[in-house]
């Protein structure tokens, strides 16, 4: 039997473009750029490496990338199969529009279970929402053991090992199987795609899910099942000029006392 290993990854907008709301308080994502979520490829690596470990070993391993979200987050799932996952789910509904955290979970856990699992890995974090609290979620919706923000990973024996490094300490954390984990941008390097491997993404499967096909009702999720939800938003104001210190021998204590003015002192 196939040891399975489901990689959560996240289509957001690019950071580096004019992100802004829509009418309804959520994210416009048709004026931006969108993108595999950075933190969500540190994942994706791991779950590639613990695969070729068992392989290595003798074992069969598989490795799934998940995403819920629009049409276009099936660039984010290419982008981890080029990278060498071996298929993919996308989850795409449109009362899916709105879902905050706590509804993503529930999807994400339904369709985890309809694909099979061993082991799910996610990144710390998303870096749109950059709540980090997907993965506890996801954990407690499947009745199984999590182990968070971890900096190193190994999976044998039937147990997940790591450690999480702390600002004071760091510790060595350890849950049977099955069990979620989430690791951070210090796991390793993510790989970058081979010319190979992206063409061969292009072959691999993308199995395409609605909520129908994991047994939830519209009301659960979407702007009208979120339990958090924007309430309102205004535009970051522009940048105005700096203040300028001339010293005429008394710059010194003009500067101290704008510091002290702005609590930086």
């Amino acid at each position: 039997m196939s040891f399975k290993i489901v990689a959560l990854v996240k289509y957001v907008p690019d950071a580096t473009g004019d992100r802004h709301f829509a009418d309804d308080l959520t994210v416009d994502r048709d004026d931006v750029d969108g993108l595999l979520s950075e933190l969500d490829e540190y994942a994706v690596e791991q779950a590639l490496q613990i695969a070729e470990g068992r392989r290595q070993g003798g074992d069969d391993a598989e490795v799934t990338v998940l995403t819920v979200g629009p049409e276009d987050a099936k660039d984010a799932l290419r982008k981890a199969l080029s990278m060498g996952a071996d298929k993919a789910v996308h989850v795409e509904d449109d009362d899916l529009h709105g879902t905050d955290a706590i509804g993503t979970s529930l999807v994400l856990a339904k369709a985890i279970e309809k694909a099979g699992y061993d082991v799910v890995i996610s990144g710390m974090a998303s870096t749109d929402g950059t709540m980090g609290i997907v993965p506890a979620l996801v954990a407690e919706r499947l009745g199984v053991p999590q182990v968070t923000l971890l900096s190193e990973i190994a999976v044998e024996d039937g147990k997940v090992t790591g450690r999480r490094d702390g600002d004071a300490a760091s510790e060595q954390l350890e849950a049977s199987l099955p069990a979620v984990v989430s690791v951070t941008d210090q796991s390793g390097e993510a790989r970058y795609p081979s010319f190979k491997g992206i063409m061969a993404a292009k072959k691999k499967p993308v199995e395409s899910w609605d909520l129908s096909d994991l047994d939830i009702e519209a009301e659960e999720v979407g702007l009208e099942g979120a339990y958090t939800k924007v309430e309102s938003a205004d535009a970051r104001p522009a940048r105005t000029a700096g203040t300028i210190v001339k010293d005429e021998g008394e710059g010194g204590k003009q500067l101290a006392a704008f510091l002290a003015g702005q609590k930086f002192i």
